[in-house]
């Protein structure tokens, strides 16, 4: 993830208007739903794993296709997944390396729109209530309509969502309408400066995902980055806020150490890779995998 996607740029309403599409304010007000209690918030996934550590998988939905899409998820949360991201494809994914970006056009390319994600998720719901978020990107929501977004997400009792082209400073317009339907916006952090990090934590809702390095998503053989400092000058400010790590994980040994140092795991382009490569055969392989790595982040 590049610092331009954390924190400068231009605004999601300037990119809107660009993209031809209406920016939320020539869009008519809607009425965000109420909070839910029926299905578990983001922080329940923390509280209710086994040692309190996450293990939080991501893939994107309709790769290979919207039926496999369901089948993972299920099967990620019997495998011992705490809370699944659930990315919303879309065509210019700033914050991905190539392996999620080439996910993303073959979603793409089988025509998954929002509404079909949304309709999987509630399959999804007579089956299982482990918690989710959708991982996609402000253009996506200004399209759908950022109160009818948190609305379905609510009807269906999912956590929220998480934006990682929305800066801090412009979180708020997110934050309103989707704290109204009782979700939460996931702040981001990346290794920057240490009064930035605890401005963020201050107003961060759900839990803060700490980005390991600067740069997109992919697996990389080592993280450098001092995450425990990160995680200290987040706990300064909010000491039960949880926070988890991601960008880069791909072994037990790295899930164990990141969670070790935090409250959680997330590993997205390892998956990817493997539902990419695997296709539609690639249920079973990748609750395989989703089980060693929860039985490493929740052993620490």
């Amino acid at each position: 993830m590049s610092n331009c996607t954390l924190g400068d740029g231009e605004r999601p309403t300037q990119r809107a208007a660009a993209n031809g599409e209406r920016t939320r304010d020539e869009r008519p007000t809607q009425r965000a739903a109420a909070p839910r209690r029926s299905f578990p918030h983001i922080a329940d996934a923390f509280a209710n794993s086994p040692n309190g550590k996450a293990f939080i998988p991501f893939i994107t939905a309709g790769d290979p296709t919207l039926d496999v899409t369901e089948k993972l998820v299920l099967a990620m949360s019997h495998a011992g997944a705490d809370l699944i991201e659930l990315g919303i494809p879309f065509s210019d994914p700033t914050a991905e390396g190539p392996v999620i970006q080439e996910a993303n056009l073959r979603a793409l390319a089988n025509k998954v729109t929002t509404d079909n994600v949304f309709n999987m998720v509630a399959r999804v719901r007579e089956q299982s209530q482990v918690p989710l978020v959708i991982m996609t990107y402000a253009n996506v929501v200004y399209s759908y309509g950022i109160e009818r977004f948190a609305a379905r997400q609510a009807e269906l009792g999912m956590g929220g969502v998480i934006l990682p082209d929305v800066p801090h400073e412009e979180k708020e317009e997110f934050d309103e309408p989707f704290a109204a339907a009782g979700l939460d916006v996931v702040s981001l952090i990346a290794p920057t400066s240490h009064e930035r990090i605890r401005a963020i934590a201050a107003d961060a809702r759900g839990f803060v995902y700490c980005v390991s390095s600067l740069g997109v998503t992919g697996v990389r053989s080592q993280i450098t980055t001092d995450i425990g400092a990160m995680v200290s000058l987040v706990k300064e400010v909010r000491p039960d806020l949880p926070c988890a790590v991601g960008f880069g994980i791909s072994t037990p040994e790295q899930a164990a150490r990141m969670a070790s140092l935090s409250d959680g795991a997330i590993v997205g382009s390892a998956i990817v890779r493997m539902i990419g490569e695997l296709g539609e055969d690639c249920v079973e392989p990748v609750a395989d995998y989703v089980r060693r790595m929860a039985d490493a982040v929740h052993g620490v």
